[in-house]
């Protein structure tokens, strides 16, 4: 369903053969660019409290780290972590390092890249289905859980892999945007993943959604859902959440770190907090609101994710006026970009591009530019991949995976879902059949 705009007011083995995870529970990921494993005695700031004596990770956690990351095909963040380490397990990991990455090639074609994306996920269809006036929008844009999470096994079982957009392309020194090579293992194929709308808009609260991102106690990004009874419970019942533990036990299935795309608008706040100074500007939790999602945002990002301005008022870009795009453009640098931080990320609302077929220009894109953004998303669900580079700018179209596109690939209208997962075998029994 649409809001509607408003604007104003383990140890790990390595062996010659490959990589080997143990069944014992891993250390927490570290990204690289937080751990410096050459520096015994050291733990990431991250992970550490005020006035905390933590030694670093012993021999055997840094080895189980590696195995991770080889895992993910950060091979190099692999052997940095191993750096200084001698002995017999040591010479074995670095020896799967090697062999791991011998069987990586450069991915055929760039340019072909599918990216899926979905709304926010239905934790309890009862409340959602119960036939009041938001039934048919939930029917129409947003999958269950249970739906999400077979779509997500049925990717990973295809061979598909995370990847993140700075994966793809990147602005070089030609100050155009250049593809990027992504190494793979034969049978791998990358794939974007975005979530339209993370910010548990208002109107869905009571209909069995999740409420709000939060960080719990050890430090992981965790969904509060309200049962139907009124009790609070931490969990994974959204997408970033379950996507994070799925990694976890999974990391194949993310290429060096990678999870996905969250497409943000504004005037609700942000990630489940009322964070708009111009909508809740009386709101006596308006600041510590802005404070916890800054906290979710930060840890999602460290995380790998990445964030995606949707507009702040969830405006059609294809039908606003150039003076109603700037007002819109400077509310979500306002309140929205200082709780995410910088994103060159654009993901259309409504999937109303700029343009066709034809590349990018004109004072929409050029405000667009202006405003950082070299990254943009429409969307297509005729093909399973379509991209377009245009100077310093990507553009990438997405397929919908949702009530309207089950249901059309079930009426056999050109089915495009066939390519990633079976939609049969993913709806949920729970979701009504259409009439």
């Amino acid at each position: 369903m649409k809001p509607r705009p408003r604007l104003g007011a383990a140890a790990a083995v390595m062996t010659a053969s490959g990589l080997v995870l143990s069944g014992c529970v891993p250390p927490p990921y570290i990204p690289p660019s937080q751990y410096d494993p050459t520096s015994i005695g050291s733990a990431p700031q991250s992970l550490v409290s005020p006035g905390q004596d933590v030694e670093g990770p012993t021999e055997a956690e840094r080895i189980e780290m590696a195995a991770k990351l080889a895992a993910g095909y950060d091979y190099a963040a692999a052997r940095k972590t191993l750096a200084g380490i001698e002995g017999p397990a040591a010479q074995d990991a670095r020896a799967g390092v090697d062999t791991a990455e011998a069987r990586a090639v450069v991915w055929e074609d760039s340019s072909r890249i599918p990216h899926l994306f979905v709304h926010s996920l239905i934790v309890d269809p009862r409340r959602a289905f119960d036939g009041d006036s938001r039934q048919q929008g939930y029917l129409d844009y947003m999958l269950t859980l249970g739906e999400f999470k077979k779509m997500v096994a049925e990717l990973h079982r295809r061979g598909f892999v995370l990847v993140n957009p700075a994966d793809i392309a990147a602005v070089g020194a030609n100050g155009k945007m250049n593809y990027r090579d992504i190494r793979l293992p034969r049978g791998k194929k990358p794939l974007v993943l975005s979530q339209d709308d993370v910010n548990y808009y208002e109107y869905m609260q009571g209909d069995g959604f999740a409420t709000r991102l939060v960080v719990d106690e050890g430090g992981k990004v965790k969904n509060e859902y309200e049962d139907a009874a009124g009790k609070k419970h931490i969990g994974a019942y959204d997408m970033a959440p379950v996507i994070d533990e799925y990694v976890e036990k999974h990391p194949d299935f993310s290429y060096r770190g990678a999870k996905g795309v969250l497409a943000l608008t504004g005037y609700n706040g942000a990630l489940g907090y009322r964070t708009s100074k111009s909508e809740y500007a009386g709101s006596k939790t308006l600041a510590t609101d802005i404070e916890s999602a800054t906290k979710v945002a930060t840890a999602l990002k460290e995380n790998g994710w990445v964030f995606a301005s949707h507009s702040w008022g969830h405006l059609n870009m294809t039908e606003s006026s150039a003076k109603r795009i700037k007002h819109d453009l400077e509310l979500w640098d306002a309140e929205v970009r200082p709780i995410l931080g910088d994103t060159d990320q654009f993901i259309f609302p409504f999937g109303a591009d700029i343009s066709g077929v034809p590349q990018y220009s004109g004072t929409k894109y050029e405000m667009l530019r202006n405003d950082g953004f070299d990254f943009f998303y429409g969307v297509d669900s005729t093909t399973p991949a379509w991209m377009q580079t245009g100077g310093r700018y990507l553009r990438q179209a997405r397929i919908n995976v949702d009530g309207l596109q089950f249901a059309k690939e079930r009426r056999g209208d050109r089915p495009v879902l066939k390519n990633f997962f079976d939609v049969k075998k993913v709806i949920d029994p729970r979701r009504p059949k259409p009439k």
